[in-house]
């Protein structure tokens, strides 16, 4: 009896930290448009990206410029047009965490949401990444669908 709810004990553990938390999905078709990393030359494009497996039965909120845009999980991406100038990009889980970037126009800027243990449920860490770490992280992902 104590070897069963040992093992029962680890299996649900194994699914909290790897199981497969749901969230509304954009189509095929705008997955692979944003996977064209195309940017307009009057626009800037944000991708905030989700590519570890850890915390996969995790959703969490994102917003950006103080308005939310919709739920992240585990090998999801948001993508978004924006005007030149600051954004404020967040991620809420027990904690909030917050990364402002500068963008000028035509070019694109990624943005790493990294999963990390918390006291009561998960947190959040979003760190600004390099062009090429950046694509290969979406690439590895599918489009979430978001508020705007």
């Amino acid at each position: 009896m104590k070897r069963n709810g040992l093992f029962g004990l680890l299996l649900t553990l194994v699914l909290l930290v790897t199981g497969c938390a749901s969230v509304p999905m954009s189509s095929t078709e705008d997955d692979t448009q944003g996977k064209r990393f195309a940017v307009k030359p009057d626009k800037s494009s944000i991708y905030v990206y989700r590519n570890e497996g850890f915390g996969g039965a995790i959703t969490m909120t994102v917003s950006l410029d103080g308005k939310v845009a919709g739920q992240s999980g585990p090998q999801t991406y948001f993508l978004w047009e924006v005007a030149p100038g600051s954004h404020e990009i967040a991620s809420h889980a027990e904690d909030v965490s917050k990364l402002t970037l500068t963008t000028e126009a035509g070019k694109s800027y990624y943005v790493w949401q990294e999963v990390k243990m918390g006291f009561w449920m998960a947190r959040s860490l979003l760190q600004q990444v390099d062009e090429e770490t950046g694509r290969k992280g979406v690439l590895e992902c599918k489009r979430a669908q978001s508020a705007f």
